[in-house]
């Protein structure tokens, strides 16, 4: 018992600053997960990707004024993260292009001006705070504001659940019979810079995706229903979440990329053992060709 208890509660009972970056991670989770699970069964899993690299240069920026200051470089990521979706929708929109494509390219310009921001004036350091987040460096400021961005999320989820749902599933029909077409995409693209501007504080612009589409892409082995795979991925998130930093403690691993890399690991594992996963598909179809 009390090597249990050195293993997974003293670290967390001992330490208020494993206790902040517990429930940061936690709270991340619970608002990224549900985000994640909609855009991938939008298809849209690459376009928070890009997302979260275009947050950068508005960061930046923040950074560039006010140096590692929490509310300017988040209000600085949030603006650069509204204006890449909505210059990338309009490209899409008004040109030939289509929107993986004008996605990309933006991304990929401001995933390069945000470095070179940061460079000018900050150091190596500076720059691998800004990629990668601290999350045992979270203060209460930090946690305030992660909190505010799960309570919107969880709240606009609540009222424009089943408009999300039909545009998952058609979002054509969706349109033709409700004029709440537009403005829920445009509400959920919000919901995606948000999440991914609150998980930039804990785990850098490169890696807060991971933690909104790896629980969502393992959920997605284990049920079809939109309800319970948001459900699962949060939870998958939660164990995550727990396992990266207990391993980040124990084995001294960078706290980041341990629970990306956690959650990977329950990824591959649902791969594998889910209900819809390769080895019960091969198990039903073993069964239909003996019967």
């Amino acid at each position: 018992m009390d090597t249990l208890y050195g293993l997974l509660i003293a670290p967390f009972a001992d330490f208020a600053f494993m206790q902040r970056a517990l429930v940061g991670s936690l709270m991340l989770s619970l608002g990224a997960c549900p985000v994640g699970v909609f855009l991938m069964l939008r298809r849209m899993s690459l376009s928070g990707d890009a997302m979260a690299h275009a947050i950068l240069p508005g960061a930046a920026a923040g950074f560039l004024f006010y140096g590692l200051e929490i509310l300017p470089m988040t209000i600085g990521g949030l603006i650069a993260g509204i204006i890449v979706a909505l210059g990338a929708g309009a490209v899409s929109r008004f040109t030939i292009q289509r929107e993986d494509a004008s996605m990309a390219a933006f991304y990929l310009i401001s995933l390069a001006i945000g470095v070179l921001m940061v460079s000018i004036r900050g150091s190596s350091v500076d720059l691998m705070h800004v990629l990668f987040g601290t999350v045992l460096a979270l203060n209460n400021e930090a946690l305030t504001l992660i909190g505010g961005i799960v309570v919107v999320t969880l709240v606009s989820l609540a009222i424009f659940w089943r408009a999300l749902v039909a545009e998952c599933l058609d979002p054509l029909f969706l349109r033709s019979v409700s004029r709440l077409g537009s403005p829920v995409h445009f509400i959920f693209l919000g919901l995606v810079v948000l999440n991914l501007v609150g998980g930039f504080q804990a785990l850098g612009t490169l890696l807060s995706v991971g933690l909104m589409m790896l629980p969502a892409a393992a959920a997605r082995f284990w049920t079809m229903r939109v309800e319970p795979m948001c459900a699962l991925a949060v939870l998958i998130g939660f164990a995550s979440c727990v396992a990266g930093l207990l391993l980040s403690y124990h084995v001294s691993l960078p706290s980041g990329p341990a629970i990306i890399l956690s959650a990977g690991v329950v990824y591959f594992a649902s791969i594998l053992f889910g209900t819809r996963g390769i080895l019960r598909a091969r198990i039903i179809h073993h069964r239909h060709r003996t019967a």
